[in-house]
């Protein structure tokens, strides 16, 4: 950007978070009705972003201590969005509270900030931190006669080719010495080069694709696009938005869940973009209890066939792509996360020496005990529900993820951000707004 703009230098993080959380509360903060739970559902995205820098903060530092401190800020913060999540669907009263600027200024404000994030993921150079688990799994991949049973457990579940592409720092708390930034690509790595120039491609996509589902959203189920565009302005002020713009598989599941909520009127179409993102980043399995209790009653054969669609192109790749059939079972085993927990090679909060991993265990079986409970309750589920439970889904599988569990907010900020500005949606159920069953059920008489 400095090459456009004279003398621009980017914001430092901790500077973006005073200004960008002044500019939300001027925007976004009811004064007329301070102890409005829109207010406080303000405050709590705010709270997300200290604690992220104290874990950047902590890493740069070598020092586990502010880390442990930066992970339990973020899990208190999003285990008080989870409670505001699940009981969304109790709230009968929503009185309408739109954002203190007009649409046009709106508008000019989110193109602005879209811009300038999206410059930074153009012009960011990745880092030797930035490329380590690209490294790790084009060494992987190389190894096309021996498969390495540890791929799992060091890079997580997910789609293997997705961890080939680099992960973006678009902004660092502190600036890097010139021996961390990773050389240029040479004649020789036009490989490196073509998956730098893939991730940046994707990830400016996963980030169009979500500000553009949070306006379709308020557009066309809450028949108020000011909604959506206050929604989506939101999501690029916030500074955890800021620091990830670059990161692919941040972005791209938060996207794709965001348009099956979009297109919820169209279970094939839904069903395909939750089939995706499962196969993109595994996670996302778990809102499948909860989607099929939406669409149960009508709905449910279409819904389940995309998800199988989906599933099978994504494995049709990978066997075309895999050199044996050993890579393959080794890539399909990666993609579905068939692991034992106790075996992941943990990351982040749980790799921590202040934490014992055994507690890890205990968390998860509070997590599949959630999402037995929203399959079954409320019932019927309507839009808003499938929204605000979604997202609940979404934070809950942050507290047992063992790889840097807490740090993914794009899978479920614009749930949140959408969540939070929804109006009233008790009339959007499965049975009133789908069309009929291919194959109808019979009945008795």
């Amino acid at each position: 950007m400095s090459d456009i703009l004279f003398q621009y230098y980017r914001v430092n993080p901790t500077t973006w978070f005073y200004l960008s959380s002044l500019l939300a509360i001027a925007l976004f903060f009811k004064f007329n009705r301070v102890l409005s739970v829109r207010n406080l559902d303000l405050v709590g995205l705010i709270l997300l972003a200290p604690g992220l820098l104290a874990v950047e903060y902590g890493g740069f530092k070598a020092s586990p201590a502010v880390q442990q401190m930066g992970f339990m800020w973020i899990f208190a913060v999003c285990g008080a969005l989870l409670v505001r999540m699940l009981f969304d669907s109790l709230m009968v009263r929503r009185p309408l509270l739109e954002p203190n600027l007009s649409v046009g200024g709106l508008v000019f404000l989110g193109l602005s900030l879209l811009v300038f994030l999206l410059a930074n993921v153009i012009t960011t150079r990745p880092q030797r931190d930035d490329l380590a688990g690209a490294a790790a799994a084009t060494k992987l991949e190389a190894r096309a006669a021996e498969v390495d049973a540890d791929q799992l457990a060091r890079l997580g579940p997910g789609y293997p080719l997705l961890f080939l592409l680099p992960q973006l720092s678009t902004q660092r708390l502190f600036t890097p010495d010139q021996a961390s930034i990773g050389p240029a690509p040479a004649a020789g790595e036009s490989r490196r080069a073509l998956h730098e120039t893939t991730a940046r491609v994707m990830a400016i996509i996963s980030q169009l694709a979500i500000v553009a589902g949070m306006v379709a959203v308020g557009w066309l189920h809450f028949e108020n696009a000011r909604l959506g565009i206050a929604a989506a302005v939101l999501y690029l002020l916030l500074p955890s938005t800021a620091l990830m713009t670059g990161r692919v598989d941040h972005a791209l599941p938060g996207a794709l869940v965001l348009w099956a909520i979009a297109a919820y009127r169209r279970p094939l179409v839904s069903g395909a973009l939750v089939g995706l993102a499962i196969g993109t980043i595994y996670y996302p399995v778990f809102l499948l209890p909860l989607w099929c209790s939406f669409y149960w009653e009508r709905g449910i054969r279409r819904f389940a066939l995309g998800v199988g669609t989906a599933l099978a192109l994504l494995v049709a790749a990978l066997w075309i792509t895999s050199p044996s059939a050993a890579v393959f079972a080794g890539q399909l085993r990666q993609m579905f996360g068939w692991i034992f927990p106790s075996e992941v090679s943990l990351e982040g909060f749980w790799a921590l020496p202040f934490n014992d991993p055994v507690f890890r265990l205990p968390v998860l079986a509070a997590f599949i005990a959630m999402i037995a409970t929203l399959a079954i309750w409320p019932a019927p589920k309507n839009l808003g529900t499938l929204l605000s439970c979604s997202a609940a889904v979404l934070l809950g599988s942050q507290f047992w993820k063992a790889h840097n569990g807490g740090l993914f907010m794009a899978w479920f900020l614009p749930l949140v951000l959408l969540t939070v500005f929804r109006p009233n949606l008790e009339n959007r159920v499965a049975l009133l707004v789908l069309d009929a069953e291919w194959f109808p059920r019979r009945r008795a008489a």
